[in-house]
């Protein structure tokens, strides 16, 4: 009954040995990994990141902003009488 509780954690300790052994590798993607601080490839990069960054920023504000919208909306039209009448009985 203990062999199945012993298999986690030589799971655990196979995973973490793993992930040290190739964390290097893990470290950056290849057109970094090698460049220089201050060189070409690596400003251009940073500008590529910040650019992502900057896109993911505004969809969050346009979330934002179109659900903004709807709760305006929502509360502005709970605000307002009913403009439709029922007629019992149907048609007059």
């Amino acid at each position: 009954m203990t062999r199945p509780a012993l298999r986690i954690p030589t799971v655990a300790a196979l995973a973490a040995v793993a992930l040290l052994v190739f964390a290097p590798a893990a470290m950056a993607c290849p057109v970094c990994f090698g460049a220089a601080a201050g060189s070409q490839a690596a400003k251009s990069m940073n500008y590529a990141i910040l650019f992502l960054l900057a896109v993911v920023g505004l969809v969050q504000i346009g979330f934002a902003t179109l659900f903004w919208s709807f709760w305006r909306r929502s509360r502005e039209f709970s605000m307002k009488p009913e403009p439709f009448v029922l007629i019992e009985g149907g048609r007059p």
